[in-house]
């Protein structure tokens, strides 16, 4: 295991907090998680991405929003790690309407592939982005969703 040893320690103990039952424990096993993908040579995150992802539908909204937040950066670790980030955005930004504060979760799916672009600088992150924002019906949350994507 090598140098990624420390990761793999409390790797599984963090997946099992995905589900504690104190929202402040699962939110923030969703943060770690999210930036110990950069730590998983194993690939772990593979197995582990589906967990992580059904915090962001937690009960507690603020919970799924800090999960929200941080999943980018697993996008940021490898190709597949990055199609299947900008996946769960997308299909979650088209099908979000009906849950709680779904503005809020497409600004911060926005500002995910902002993140997510300025590390990687993947071209097709910029035009998943656009695109998506060009599907919202609100010019307001169009404006302010695109925003995002103004600044340099």
């Amino acid at each position: 295991m090598g140098l990624y040893h420390w990761a793999y320690t409390i790797w599984d103990e963090l997946v099992t907090a995905l589900t504690h039952k104190d929202a402040h424990q699962r939110a923030i096993a969703a943060q770690l998680l999210c930036s110990l993908a950069k730590s998983d040579p194993e690939g772990r995150m593979q197995r582990t991405f589906a967990a992580l992802w059904a915090v962001t539908y937690d009960p507690k909204f603020v919970t799924a929003r800090h999960a929200l937040q941080a999943i980018w950066q697993v996008g940021a670790v490898r190709a597949q790690h990055q199609a299947l980030v900008v996946r769960h955005f997308s299909e979650r930004f088209s099908s979000c309407s009906a849950e709680k504060h779904p503005t809020l979760i497409r600004y911060d799916l926005i500002a995910g592939l902002r993140k997510l672009y300025a590390t990687t600088h993947a071209d097709e992150l910029r035009t998943t982005a656009l695109a998506l924002i060009a599907t919202e019906a609100d010019a307001k949350y169009r404006k302010k969703y695109t925003s995002l994507w103004s600044k340099p």
